[in-house]
């Protein structure tokens, strides 16, 4: 069994995930493509991620990308979570993790407009989100407050809580646009406001794909999204692709089925890997970065031992999210923040030593240059996250 140690781990960390100077590039979408897809819940992280790994990019760069290119798109996927995702990996994504979600959101819905809705309930959901994506095709692209006032039973009212001291009736627009987001028919916009924004239009899936999102084998999906995050956060343990897609175990092994695997040794733990990707990666030099709060390399793995440390309780919030971390030679050694004049500070959580602090510093100058006249609050924030920027 070949055996990969956490150094030769940190140096695929480090060019593959494209945060070693030498291996940044100036081109968005290829980023997005090396990191599988860009954590999107908090809009600022797919900005700042692609900074963290760019040569020469500025944020206009990201958004002729999503918005004239087009070639990446935002899109529910694994754990319910938003993603910026490579237009050629929609596909996958669709039908091995979205497509389950719409189903989701549909059976949760019904439940609700069960008390509501005369009939059966199911055809007529499909009738309105139907109706909703006739509209959006008509106008381009419209607001959720648009879309509600064109097809009137967007403005059916559900009780979520009947009875409830909390109880708050509310529409259902945002529940038929998240479905249809989630089924691939409809997408984000751009946004109104600054980058940081998340005030987005809704446009149909034709702006991007005019004969819409191709569709795969389920079988096929799953084994390719597995190759492509086994390229990336490859190897590691099969417990870290299943936390990462949200399959249940069975489904991460017949994907794995459909790949040649192998099994490492990783410091006694086992791991799995491309069985045509295991010859040794040579380290680059020493490097630092900033990463966001989110940033898909810290969220690649649910096992982060290996290059998080002791240092998880002040760089995580109590749901699990990571807040922006600074990052030395592969591991993590503090964390930053923004402050409300665009100071850019952090601290370390370890003694780093003169070359790490100054190439930090260097680092965190760019991401002054990045955000300009741009502030940005994480969506979730985290205990040092607070006390750098208090």
């Amino acid at each position: 069994m070949r055996s990969i140690d956490v150094s030769e781990r940190r140096a695929r960390l480090a060019t593959r995930h494209r945060l070693a100077p030498a291996h940044r590039v100036a081109d968005a979408t290829a980023i997005a493509e090396a990191m599988v897809a860009l954590h999107a819940t908090d809009p600022a992280t797919v900005y700042l991620s692609v900074s963290a790994r760019g040569a020469g990019l500025e944020p206009a760069h990201v958004e002729k990308a999503l918005y004239e290119d087009r070639t990446l798109l935002r899109m529910l996927a694994m754990r319910r979570t938003m993603f910026v995702v490579p237009v050629d990996l929609a596909p996958a994504l669709q039908v091995s993790v979205a497509d389950a979600l719409a189903d989701k959101q549909r059976r949760t819905y019904a439940r609700y407009l069960a008390e509501v809705v005369e009939g059966e309930v199911g055809a007529w959901l499909a009738d309105v989100e139907a109706e909703t994506h006739r509209v959006l095709l008509e106008r381009g692209r419209a607001t959720g407050a648009q879309l509600g006032a064109a097809v009137p039973r967007l403005r059916t009212r559900v009780d979520t809580a009947p009875g409830k001291s909390y109880s708050k009736p509310t529409n259902i627009t945002t529940w038929v646009l998240i479905t249809l987001g989630c089924e691939g028919a409809i997408v984000r916009g751009r946004p109104n406001g600054t980058w940081t924004s998340s005030q987005y239009v809704w446009e149909p899936i034709e702006s991007w794909l005019p004969a819409g999102i191709p569709v795969l084998p389920i079988a096929q999906a799953r084994a390719e999204l597995a190759r492509r995050w086994l390229y990336t956060f490859g190897p590691a343990p099969i417990a870290d692709l299943k936390w990462w897609t949200g399959w249940p175990l069975g489904e991460v092994r017949k994907a794995l089925a459909l790949l040649d695997i192998a099994e490492v040794d990783l410091d006694g733990a086992t791991g799995i890997a491309l069985a045509d990707d295991l010859e040794a990666v040579p380290a680059p030099e020493p490097w630092a970065a900033l990463l966001p709060a989110l940033d898909p390399t810290p969220m690649g793995w649910q096992s982060r031992e290996w290059f998080l440390g002791p240092h998880g309780p002040a760089l995580f919030d109590t749901f699990g999210n990571i807040g922006p971390t600074v990052w030395w030679d592969g591991r993590i050694v503090g964390g930053w923040g923004q402050r409300k004049d665009g100071e850019i500070v952090w601290r370390p959580t370890e003694d780093v030593g003169r070359e790490a602090t100054a190439a930090i510093e260097a680092e965190a100058a760019r991401v002054r240059d990045w955000f300009g006249e741009v502030r940005a609050i994480p969506r979730f924030r985290t205990p040092l996250e607070r006390e750098l920027t208090a």
